[in-house]
């Protein structure tokens, strides 16, 4: 594992760690990171956002999958920062454990909580929390399957 000292790092920094792109890019700005074991992040949710367009009319909501997403970047940008991933790819492969606990709708400032729990070979687990305005929304555990770009 790298080191215990924190950073942040911007929308740019991110980028050059995730392949994703708006509009399916769901953090914001890490605000803590400690690579191979955490980072604290932000998704700032918009009324402008594109899934509103069709969840719901009435009443616009996030949906969870994109919430487990967003918090799936988080681990997935402290796992790809250690030295030994660097340049990889982390496919989502397994969520288990998703729980919701209130929705996230737009004006709120979701803030994304990962940390990585385990790193074998090509495989690597981990756990994350959504809250907003400090209240859990969300929780769940996820897996990642750890490939070369091609």
């Amino acid at each position: 594992m790298e080191s215990k000292e924190t950073t942040s790092i911007s929308i740019e920094q991110i980028k050059q760690i995730l392949p994703h792109r708006e509009p399916f890019l769901m953090v914001d700005r890490v605000d803590e990171l400690v690579p191979g074991v955490s980072a604290k992040g932000v998704k700032a949710v918009s009324g402008n956002e594109w899934f509103f367009q069709g969840h719901f009319d009435k009443k616009k909501v996030m949906p969870g999958v994109l919430i487990v997403e967003a918090l799936a970047q988080a681990g997935g940008i402290a796992l790809l920062t250690l030295d030994e991933m660097r340049g990889k790819l982390a496919f989502l492969g397994k969520i288990t454990n998703a729980r919701f606990n209130a929705p996230v709708v737009p004006g709120d400032l979701l803030e994304l909580d990962s940390t990585i729990t385990a790193v074998n070979g090509v495989i690597g687990m981990g756990t994350g929390v959504a809250r907003v305005a400090g209240k859990k929304v969300c929780s769940c555990e996820f897996v990642f399957a750890i490939k070369d770009p091609d």
